[in-house]
């Protein structure tokens, strides 16, 4: 390893890319940090932090004796992003904007942005790992597998890889709050952003709505019994309880209503009641499938995750034309169109896919 690289640090005013940035400099690494504005905002409401994010950022960057670059992918982040977003959600599906900001904003034009300022590499305070094995770079899990964050980078490839540094793959969360409160950094008790930097801690119903029309239709039950009118099927993700507002009278069972499926042909919202077996299914055909390394040879038996902090998923994946089917050994709750699908062997993240329908088998 190089100390002389030149490491260019994505600094987003958070704790986490704050340790990151320090941890380089004590690894004897040349740094200079990067904040990068993914959103314009009309901010007159509070919902995004982006001023006061710069403004630690420059404050950490002080504090650490490192240049802070600023520069706004706005325009990227709506052309690759956010246009992605609401063509999904137009077809009733529910896509993850953070897997794509990955891969086309911050290993992608921010890494050709350092490129071109003479970086060497890239780091972020993502919580994974980078090795090489037989001249193939592997993305593995965050040692704080509270905290893993492999399943938002499946998506990066071996020149993504060999080019990015994760600082805080070895350490845990707690212990990366304690590097920053020993240190003096300002985000050392900051709070971690939570959602889609887009929305905020704004209503996503709402958010979506000033984008999307209102296409009213049924909520139905199970026996296609009416129950209420819904505003439009982008507005509701499969396995949502909170929100749909169906109060007493409509059962006899006290149990939580859940969303089971949102028809798309009739603009139907079919709900159930409690841990209902249509939440189940243990089988799904994919799209968009990308592998980090070199194709696997299928069928394959290995683990997977449906969604972001669900515990790894015994599966075989199957080869079918342009893309796999996966069939589980337990059924899965809520398995959503739109949503990544990602792979692992143990600790080694093999790739994903995005998740298309789902069955029984």
């Amino acid at each position: 390893m190089n100390k002389q690289e030149k490491i260019i640090v994505g600094l987003s005013g958070g704790v986490d890319s704050s340790v990151a940035t320090l941890l380089l400099l004590e690894q004897g690494y040349e740094v200079e940090a990067l904040f990068m504005k993914n959103w314009d905002e009309d901010d007159n409401d509070g919902y995004c932090t982006a001023e006061q994010d710069l403004s630690d950022a420059q404050k950490v960057a002080d504090k650490l004796g490192v240049k802070l670059h600023t520069k706004n992918f706005s325009a990227d982040y709506w052309d690759d992003v956010f246009e992605d977003f609401i063509q999904e959600h137009k077809k009733g599906r529910t896509p993850n904007p953070d897997v794509l900001c990955n891969q086309k904003i911050k290993f992608k034009v921010f890494l050709d942005h350092a490129l071109s300022l003479g970086a060497d590499k890239i780091a972020t305070g993502h919580y994974a790992r980078i090795t090489n094995f037989d001249d193939s770079y592997q993305l593995r899990t965050g040692l704080d597998h509270n905290k893993d964050q492999s399943y938002f980078l499946y998506l990066l490839g071996q020149l993504q890889l060999s080019k990015s540094l994760f600082p805080l793959g070895e350490i845990s969360k707690t212990r990366v709050r304690e590097i920053a409160n020993n240190n003096g950094l300002i985000t050392a008790d900051k709070k971690d952003s939570t959602g889609i930097c887009f929305i905020g801690e704004r209503n996503f119903s709402e958010f979506l709505q000033t984008y999307l029309p209102k296409q009213q239709g049924n909520i139905v039950d199970e026996n296609g019994q009416f129950i209420k009118h819904h505003q439009g099927l982008a507005f509701y993700t499969i396995g949502q309880r909170k929100g749909l507002e169906i109060g007493g009278g409509f059962s006899n069972s006290p149990k939580p209503w859940f969303v089971a499926d949102k028809r798309i042909n009739t603009n139907e919202l079919l709900v159930v009641q409690g841990d209902h077996p249509l939440l189940y299914h243990n089988a799904l055909t994919t799209s968009k499938l990308h592998w980090i390394g070199t194709q696997p040879t299928l069928p394959l038996v290995c683990q997977a995750k449906i969604r972001y902090r669900q515990a790894s998923q015994e599966c075989t994946i199957n080869a079918i034309t342009d893309s796999v089917k996966v069939i589980f050994k337990e059924p899965q709750r809520a398995v959503t169109p739109g949503q990544s699908i990602v792979f692992y062997q143990d600790d080694v993240c093999l790739g994903g896919a995005i998740i298309e329908h789902r069955n029984n088998e």
